[in-house]
């Protein structure tokens, strides 16, 4: 079915297909008649399936038809949780919209808020925001949202688990409410379902694939593999593996740059994008890994969301993740539009709960397979660290080399604690019948010999200070207050 068969205008059409795009994805063909026709719709679709243009799309159109070239307010707001996923969305704007005088705007955090405020002046149609930085445009007054005739709410079930709801229902207490109410979202929960009632009309549900499982063009790989052994795994696929676009995925910042600095060591150009960065160094590194300058990307959860590059081979999870929606989510990067992609997971002992959540979400058991470098030793299965963990508390047990036997106290050599040996005095305590500056009780000179053997009176004391025995009584004796 063509894209001019679902009733879109001509220019919308032309923007389709210089983009590449030649026929219409099921989400697509199903819920763009049905925005078109001015319902409210709940769409519920795998991660990579096209739901981005399911809501564009229709509302170019409809904009596009409707133009009021006088009004400066916005028309359409389109709420996203990432920063990422907002500039993609702006971008399949401005590609779809080539041959038509629409503007969009997108309106997040970590960049400077006074180039926002002279492009909403200047008037724009389309505003893509987050959450957060569009609550501060609310608060300036600088952006007017009495004009909106469509919102879309998109991934709405990561703005809960990011917690952006509260923000997300003041937004909605601030829009006109007769307007046009699109939700999207990879999941539907039960607070998604709440909130879809909340702010909807009679909406229609479109529901494609189920619901949690990941698309059928990916291949999954679970390999079993001890922690300390996974950087060196994730080299040797690198290296060795037909692996030429490869996301990586980390739990936390500091271990997606750990893994990033050790690709760079091994030679694999590599680059790193979690919420820790700038906005700049965040889309500097995407748009490198766009133009193939990389051949990894290392990733935390909070951009899984909204990275959407074409032709990502591979997804390895080097990390698994603890809540079983991210692991659908982070698959999905790859096998977009129908394309092959392959996702790989590394497992650890500690790490096979976070593997039975995910198979109980996604209603299918995941299978281990040997791992390609360490199938041939035994050490490298994720149940035979037991063996070298015992290995190392031997040792640390073994008695010592110069340990003595078990009547003796070692201790005693030093001068504290059990008998003194005889003929030598206890450190730090002067022989008995020597004053502290090395003269007997009578008065008399004492002669001390040095390690050299050569005798030393008590007069060379006086350029040195106290002495050594008398310092060190003074340490052990002195009582600290």
């Amino acid at each position: 079915m063509p894209f001019k068969s679902l009733g879109l205008c001509d220019p919308l059409v032309q923007g389709i297909l210089a983009t590449g795009y030649t026929a219409p994805t099921e989400i697509q063909s199903e819920a763009i008649p049905a925005v078109l026709a001015g319902r409210d719709i709940i769409g519920c679709a795998q991660t990579g399936t096209g739901k981005t243009a399911a809501f564009v799309l229709p509302i170019l159109h409809r904009l596009s038809h409707e133009h009021k070239a006088a009004q400066k307010g916005v028309r359409s707001l389109i709420l996203t949780p990432t920063r990422e996923l907002a500039v993609q969305i702006e971008q399949c704007v401005e590609e779809y919209g080539r041959f038509m005088k629409l503007r969009a705007l997108a309106v997040y955090g970590g960049v400077s808020m006074e180039n926002q405020i002279r492009t909403l002046r200047r008037g724009v149609d389309i505003v893509v925001a987050t959450p957060g930085r569009l609550m501060d445009h609310l608060q300036r007054r600088t952006i007017d949202l009495r004009a909106v005739e469509v919102l879309v709410l998109d991934e709405a079930d990561r703005m809960f688990d990011m917690g952006f709801i509260n923000d997300v229902k003041k937004i909605i207490g601030q829009l006109p409410a007769n307007r046009q109410t699109l939700l999207f979202s990879a999941t539907m929960s039960k607070e998604v379902k709440g909130l879809a009632a909340g702010v909807q009309k009679d909406p229609k549900m479109i529901q494609i694939g189920q619901q949690h499982n990941p698309i059928e063009t990916i291949t999954q790989h679970i390999y079993p593999v001890r922690k300390d052994q996974k950087m060196d795994l994730l080299r040797h696929l690198l290296q060795h593996e037909n692996m030429y676009c490869v996301l990586v995925f980390s739990r936390t910042r500091h271990g997606a740059d750990k893994i990033n600095k050790h690709l760079d060591r091994a030679g694999i150009k590599s680059v790193s994008i979690h919420s820790g960065r700038t906005q700049s160094q965040r889309q500097k590194a995407l748009d490198g890994f766009k133009q193939n300058k990389f051949q990894v990307m290392v990733a935390t959860d909070i951009a899984a969301r909204g990275i959407d590059v074409d032709g990502i081979s591979h997804v390895v999870n080097f990390d698994v993740p603890a809540f079983a929606e991210d692991y659908v989510h982070r698959i999905g990067r790859t096998g977009r539009a129908k394309a092959l992609g392959d996702a790989i997971t590394f497992v650890s002992d500690d790490e096979k709960q976070y593997l039975h959540r995910i198979e109980k979400f996604i209603s299918k058991k995941l299978k281990f397979e040997p791992c390609p470098v360490f199938a041939s030793r035994k050490a490298d299965q994720p149940g035979s660290n037991e063996k070298p963990r015992q290995q190392h508390e031997k040792k640390h047990h073994e008695k010592p080399r110069d340990a003595k036997a078990p009547g003796d106290k070692r201790h005693d050599d030093k001068g504290y604690g059990g008998t003194p040996r005889q003929g030598k005095p206890r450190e730090g305590r002067p022989e008995r019948g020597q004053s502290h500056e090395g003269r007997s009780h009578y008065g008399k000179p004492q002669e001390n010999k040095s390690q050299s053997g050569r005798p030393q009176t008590g007069s060379s004391f006086s350029s040195g200070g106290k002495s050594k025995s008398f310092r060190n009584r003074r340490k052990k004796h002195t009582r600290r207050f």
